[in-house]
């Protein structure tokens, strides 16, 4: 059940491959009240709804309150932090929201510590599950040789895959070209809000002929087959499904040493301080120049991954559903 209904590729390729039926609620703003009201018909249909990402997290809750339902809710909290965690208003509100569900789906340590602190409910409503990913997929998929990526001149390409959002901060990530020599290219995969402002710094710095932005795709396991590098340069993240697969595929992954990263990178992939492209660059050119560093941290890469198996994912929330 999906609030937004437009057609994006994801949603093409979820309608294509599932074998359940995909729900849409509207083509407007997800952030639209009313959409509380066509919620609450689904509530008599189901024993439970597990929801993803706000605003769904109030309109179910609100959708349950007002109908007076008895159905079981559960929410997966995907960020270590938001914009409401620091507002006093929002927190009350916050607190008699997530009150409503009775379970609450932390996916990595920092994001569970952080939402038990916030919220202050009872511990028993929390249970960490660690996202996990089709290992096989991004292991055993083929790079892409053609096109804009066919390599020339020793071309060295770096991928960064995440939405155009605050948290993602790809400023740093195409600052860091400044310090990397002309045959590196920056592809970035994703859409959102500051993807214009990306283009102006691009512009601005003059490095049109580097940095490439590729929109949404669907080729994700292939792109990543394509990089020699993979960076995700975010503020913040809860648990990144693109660091697992940026570390499953089979190519150094390098991130910002920050919460929801430190604790899946560390011992595996290269962490740097965030915000700083001199150090991120650092690591790529230690890694361009030393082969052996660049096999091991690939090696360190793939062995943490394993860690991620969505088969345990799946099975752990099997046994969360089978409690209520």
């Amino acid at each position: 059940l999906v609030l937004n209904g437009c057609e994006t590729p994801f949603l093409t390729e979820l309608q294509k491959k599932s074998k359940f039926s995909v729900h849409s609620l509207s083509k407007s703003s997800v952030y639209n009240p009313f959409l509380i009201f066509k919620i609450i018909p689904f509530l008599k249909n189901f024993d439970i709804i597990h929801v993803h990402l706000f605003p769904a997290l109030y309109w179910v809750a609100i959708a349950k309150m007002i109908s007076f339902s008895k159905i079981k809710l559960v929410f997966t909290e995907h960020s270590s932090s938001n914009r409401r965690i620091n507002n006093i208003f929002y927190k009350l509100i916050d607190k008699i929201i997530y009150s409503y569900y009775s379970k609450i789906i932390t996916i990595s340590e920092s994001v569970d510590l952080n939402l038990k602190k916030s919220l202050k409910l009872n511990l028993n409503k929390f249970e960490l599950i660690k996202n996990g990913i089709n290992l096989k997929v991004f292991q055993d998929a083929t790079p892409i040789t053609d096109g804009i990526f066919l390599k020339k001149n020793a071309e060295k390409f770096i991928f960064q895959v995440s939405s155009f959002q605050f948290p993602k901060d790809q400023f740093t990530l195409i600052k860091s070209l400044i310090h990397l020599p002309e045959n590196v290219n920056i592809f970035l995969v994703g859409d959102g809000i500051l993807k214009l402002n990306c283009q102006l710094l691009v512009k601005e710095l003059k490095f049109e002929n580097r940095v490439h932005f590729l929109g949404i795709r669907t080729d994700i396991k292939n792109l990543l087959k394509t990089a020699d590098y993979i960076v995700l340069s975010s503020r913040y993240e809860g648990l990144s499904l693109a660091s697992i697969e940026g570390m499953a595929s089979g190519k150094p992954f390098i991130a910002s040493d920050v919460p929801g990263l430190t604790e899946v990178v560390t011992g595996a992939g290269l962490l740097f301080p965030q915000g700083d492209y001199q150090a991120l660059a650092n690591h790529i050119l230690k890694l361009d120049s030393d082969a052996d560093f660049y096999n091991q941290t690939v090696q360190n890469c793939l062995h943490r991954a394993s860690d991620f198996d969505i088969q345990i994912m799946v099975q752990k929330h099997l046994e969360l559903y089978k409690t209520l």
